[in-house]
């Protein structure tokens, strides 16, 4: 009696001490590591079972957006408008020639220093605090968007001048936001490139088909009218939302094509 007593007590002692784990489910905690974050697991002692608390925060990773000398800022505009009113995290980079583009086209003046230039977007994009923006001066390539181990939903230049879509199909990286897009490609990461140029030569379309063969995704500037636009915003922002679907970003209010 007194030694089956002794095993029983050991028993619980054991059960106290090393609760059984219940198995979690490897893809729900997979995708709650990718975003950065750490589960919350509370331990219920009566039911010897672990239970994750795996709901993940809107949003998760930055998004890296370059705007290039292309002709057509108001593509980058509509698209940070969108983006920080949704909530998501943005680094922008913006390349020295798109600094005179908007100039010649708009009149419209862009800061140079990186927090004067988040202020400028803002005001631009007509969203005063919603998201968060950081922005990086084009000649400062030891940002964190310069590194590979900056982790970042992916990136969209847009528009994509063809100069620079020239020199990412030749591997050349001559400031941040064409290092930026480098380490996308050489990581394996999403690029969205929006070239905005017509026509297009065939030293163009080669430059292209090289970046398309190296992982980017191709979205031209090209309005649809299927979703009957009553705008130049309207025209704008169906680009914009094509662009932002090859990251599986669904942020801006379009009316889809539902089939007949």
């Amino acid at each position: 009696m007194t030694t089956m007593m002794t095993m029983a007590t050991r028993t619980l002692a054991k059960k106290k001490s090393k609760p059984s784990l219940a198995v979690l489910n490897p893809l729900s905690i997979a995708t709650y590591l990718s975003a950065g974050l750490t589960p919350k697991v509370t331990v219920d002692n009566a039911a010897e079972s672990v239970n994750a608390n795996l709901t993940l925060p809107t949003p998760q990773r930055p998004m890296i957006l370059g705007v290039s000398g292309a002709s057509g800022m108001i593509y980058a505009v509509r698209s940070l408008k969108h983006l920080l009113s949704a909530g998501y995290t943005v680094d922008l980079v913006a390349s020295r020639a798109s600094h005179q583009v908007w100039l010649k086209e708009d009149g419209v003046q862009m800061p140079t220093n990186p927090e004067q230039q988040a202020d400028f977007w803002r005001e631009q994009a007509g969203v005063q605090s919603a998201g968060k923006l950081r922005c990086h001066a084009w000649g400062n390539v030891g940002a964190s968007i310069a590194s590979g181990s900056f982790r970042a939903l992916g990136m969209v230049i847009m528009p994509c001048s063809m100069s620079t879509v020239g020199k990412l199909a030749a591997g050349l990286s001559s400031d941040l936001l064409e290092r930026a897009a480098d380490v996308q490609i050489k990581e394996g990461r999403s690029l969205v490139v929006v070239p905005r140029e017509t026509p297009l030569s065939l030293i163009h379309l080669r430059n292209l088909t090289t970046l398309a063969e190296a992982g980017a995704r191709i979205v031209p500037a090209i309005p649809a009218w299927y979703h009957r636009p009553q705008s130049v915003e309207d025209l704008v922002d169906f680009v914009v939302a094509r662009a932002l679907d090859q990251l599986a970003i669904d942020c801006v209010p379009l009316r889809r094509w539902e089939g007949k």
